[in-house]
């Protein structure tokens, strides 16, 4: 498929309304917006997290599925969210799995942090939580395998923290604070 965006600046959005996929006009503050807004910061944080963790080809994919996903998101009326996105689901839980097998296995909760990539790959978990959160206030019949595409990112991106950081050796763990 070709794409050519010829004109950037349109003034459409100049008075808080934005369009479609369908050519529908909506509001900016819309929870369907919101939802795409997520999604879209969720892709720019993946691209910060391929940039700490290179190398990881199956980052690329993500990105390509969540860009997937905001298109399923901009035409409300469509039937369903789409075979390639429930495609997604399985191919990480099978990426889950690869991740955790050298893992130190978990004894305690985990606090973001550790190195430079853990550390955003944690960023890239709590935003595929809220973009989890905005999907699910939308209309959840249709959405379903887009809502498990977001729950797995999110575990995927919790593994790729723990893999960072030494596969779990160096993980940063929570301790109850004595006041």
């Amino acid at each position: 498929m070709s794409v050519r965006l010829d004109k950037i600046v349109t003034r459409g959005g100049d008075r808080g309304m934005t369009s479609l996929g369908d050519g529908a006009r909506i509001r900016k503050d819309d929870p369907l917006i919101e939802a795409m807004g997520c999604v879209d910061e969720l892709n720019a944080v993946v691209g910060l997290v391929r940039l700490y963790c290179p190398g990881r080809d199956e980052l690329e994919r993500i990105q390509n599925l969540l860009f997937d996903l905001g298109a399923v998101l901009c035409i409300p009326d469509r039937e369903d969210d789409g075979a390639r996105i429930g495609q997604g689901v399985i191919w990480l839980d099978a990426e889950i799995v690869a991740l955790r097998e050298s893992q130190q296995p978990l004894t305690s909760f985990v606090l973001p942090g550790g190195s430079v990539g853990a550390s955003w790959a944690h960023m890239a978990r709590v935003v595929a939580r809220r973009s989890e959160r905005r999907v699910v206030a939308l209309d959840q019949t249709r959405l379903t395998s887009s809502v498990m595409f977001l729950n797995r990112v999110s575990d995927y991106f919790f593994v790729l923290a723990r893999h960072r950081n030494d596969n779990g050796r160096s993980d940063v763990l929570w301790r109850r604070t004595q006041v």
